[in-house]
């Protein structure tokens, strides 16, 4: 299957959270979901599958650097294709999620981490080869 990336660089179709087809989860899938984020300390509490569910960017989905805002003002997908990236506050989202990955990797077993990697881990690299 082909990735897709989020405004931000995460590629959504290795994210256990997108729901968008042909990426459905099962309800066992996002419960699990639901409480490696509470392990990880991405949520305070243990979220419900439809909140932990995701179908992608949209202006009015929370997200702390407003990015898909941005993406829209500009008219464009992604950072990928905006002439200041990295802006400062992409590499602010750049390194807050790296803070999380040693977390990740102590509390997720190697199957898990792959995914988080691959889903968000590796969004700057990901929108650097969008650039080329």
């Amino acid at each position: 299957m082909c990735k897709i990336l989020a405004a931000c660089g995460n590629d959504c179709s290795a994210c256990p959270r997108y729901i968008a087809h042909p990426y459905e989860k099962t309800e066992e899938e996002l419960c699990h979901t639901a409480e490696l984020w509470l392990k990880i300390g991405y949520r305070d509490r243990l979220v419900s599958n439809e909140e932990i569910s995701c179908t992608g960017c949209k202006p009015e989905n929370w997200c702390r650097y407003h990015i898909i805002e941005c993406c829209e003002r500009k008219n464009i997908r992604n950072c990928s294709e905006c002439s200041e990236f990295p802006c400062k506050n992409m590499a602010d989202c750049f390194s807050v999620t790296r803070s999380f990955e040693p977390r990740c990797r102590e509390v997720c077993n190697d199957e898990e981490y792959r995914q988080l990697k691959k889903a968000f881990f590796e969004k700057e690299e990901n929108l650097l080869a969008e650039r080329k």
